[in-house]
């Protein structure tokens, strides 16, 4: 249900980053959309994850892919999925990185955060997705924010 009570379906937003506009846009972009759902008042830890997972996968694509990062954003009523699509077909892997690197941790993180995250090998790259389930807020029903 939205803020008005209506049955709620799915919604998302999608837009390119390009590697010129940097990671900063892309978190500012997605805390604004998990602010219209309601997460960061009602999931605070929640949308501060979602924040890191794409402040990581968003570097991924810049860094790592040397590629523009199509982002999407979508929420179901179960799960908010963070798919970030880029240009490189090599696909994402956590790694073991020493004490002294500065990169490298990326995908820890993200498995971490997330309640689970998958990659899809496309023909243009691939898009990695990460799902991000809520917490049921006490004396609510349901598992999503309200």
């Amino acid at each position: 249900m939205d803020e008005h009570g209506n049955a709620l379906k799915a919604m998302g937003w999608a837009r390119t980053l390009p590697i010129a506009s940097g990671v900063r846009a892309g978190r500012s972009w997605a805390r604004r959309h998990l602010d219209e759902l309601g997460w960061t008042r009602h999931a605070p830890e929640v949308a501060d994850a979602v924040v890191l997972t794409v402040s990581e996968l968003i570097t991924n694509a810049h860094v790592h892919a040397r590629s523009d990062a199509d982002i999407a954003l979508t929420w179901d009523g179960t799960c908010l999925y963070v798919s970030v699509h880029d240009d490189s077909p090599q696909l994402p892997r956590p790694r073991e990185a020493s004490a002294e690197a500065t990169s490298g941790r990326g995908m820890h993180l993200v498995d971490a955060l997330a309640d689970a995250w998958l990659t899809r090998p496309d023909a243009r790259g691939k898009t990695v997705t990460a799902c991000f389930h809520p917490p049921r807020r006490p004396g609510g029903r349901g598992s999503g924010p309200r």
